[in-house]
């Protein structure tokens, strides 16, 4: 009897394990991203402009904020402004915009700051001509840390927005 009981407790060992090897499992994109490309030629389609890792690794998906804001600084205007000329030059394609705090406040909180965040980033890219109807937020709060420890290290990389990339209904 013990030694089945052994046997289940290492095989659910093992399963949490193997669930803990997916770095990004609260990545923002990058399945969207192996989708939208067709997975495998994942490498070749980041030289490809008009694809949607090149966005993610070369334009950028992700803006980061100070702590309890939700105000764009120089940095993440200039990448926002990127953004949106790799908006505007491929029409085929529209964004989800996904805002996102750290652990630190209330869920309650957090849900309404992660909502500031994309509604700034949603603005700055309409502002610079992205048409408003080809984006849409949504917010996580604190729901969906891509770093997981109490430390400002893994605070600053959690307080983000990030652009997800759809395929347009007109491509």
């Amino acid at each position: 009897m013990t030694l089945s009981i052994t046997k289940a407790v290492l095989l659910c060992s093992a399963l949490a394990l193997s669930a803990c090897s997916n770095a990004n499992k609260f990545g923002a994109g990058d399945d969207n991203v192996a989708n939208l490309n067709g997975g495998a030629g994942a490498a070749d389609a980041a030289s490809d402009s008009t694809t949607a890792a090149y966005f993610q690794q070369t334009v950028g998906d992700r803006i980061l904020f100070q702590v309890d804001q939700s105000t764009l600084d120089s940095s993440g205007q200039a990448l926002l402004t990127e953004q949106a000329l790799w908006l505007n030059q491929n029409a085929g394609f529209n964004a989800i915009i996904e805002g996102h705090a750290d652990e630190q406040g209330t869920r309650e909180y957090n849900l309404a700051l992660g909502a500031r965040r994309a509604n700034a980033v949603q603005e700055y890219l309409v502002s610079q001509g992205v048409a408003g109807a080809r984006l849409r937020t949504i917010t996580y709060g604190k729901e969906r840390p891509i770093e997981i420890c109490s430390e400002e290290s893994c605070y600053t990389q959690n307080r983000r927005a990030v652009t997800v990339l759809q395929a347009g209904l007109g491509s």
